[in-house]
């Protein structure tokens, strides 16, 4: 099986077992031309990213965004599940400003037979754990990290590592 696949696999059943109001309701994954396609519900409103780029953040956003991105994050580390690609354009914020989680394309399932190869790098660097970036393996405490440089973001309004030493820092280069 590829890669591709095995992520088929885990999206599959990351959408099985989540069932949360902070966690954007996945209706079906599946396989068309050599790609994969997640169908989820519709969600009115805005990526977390935009509202940051347009420091359209209160201090009491941050609170109430960060505790719903907690639940989510919680709801999904009950259930064994780890996103493994939490990032602000991966949240959205509805009108009424309540928080969904999407993209669980790369998420893993605990207990599930081991999909993705170790050693292979999935999600966004930026927001990767030291132990993801490396390609080890992960569980819910890379979620947790990556939930800590979103929380960065949204206060500071930019990420906690410039690239050249986030490259050095996350994978050991020199």
């Amino acid at each position: 099986m590829t890669v591709k696949s095995y992520s088929l696999i885990e999206a599959k059943a990351a959408a099985a077992v989540l069932n949360h109001p902070n966690i954007a309701t996945i209706y079906a994954i599946e396989e068309q031309d050599d790609g994969m396609f997640i169908v989820m519900e519709y969600i009115d409103g805005q990526e977390l990213k935009s509202l940051i780029d347009n420091n359209q953040l209160s201090i009491d956003n941050v609170l109430n965004y960060a505790a719903q991105i907690a639940s989510g994050l919680q709801a999904a580390h009950e259930k064994d599940v780890t996103h493994r690609d939490i990032k602000s354009a991966n949240i959205m914020i509805t009108d009424k400003g309540q928080v969904k989680i999407m993209d669980f394309g790369l998420a893993k399932v605990r207990g599930g037979a081991q999909m993705t190869k170790v050693g292979t790098r999935l999600g966004t660097a930026a927001y990767m754990s030291p132990e993801q970036a490396r390609g080890e393996n992960t569980d819910h405490r890379s979620d947790i990290w990556s939930f800590g440089v979103v929380l960065y973001e949204m206060l500071t309004g930019q990420l906690p590592f410039p690239g050249d030493y986030a490259g050095r820092y996350l994978f050991n280069t020199k």
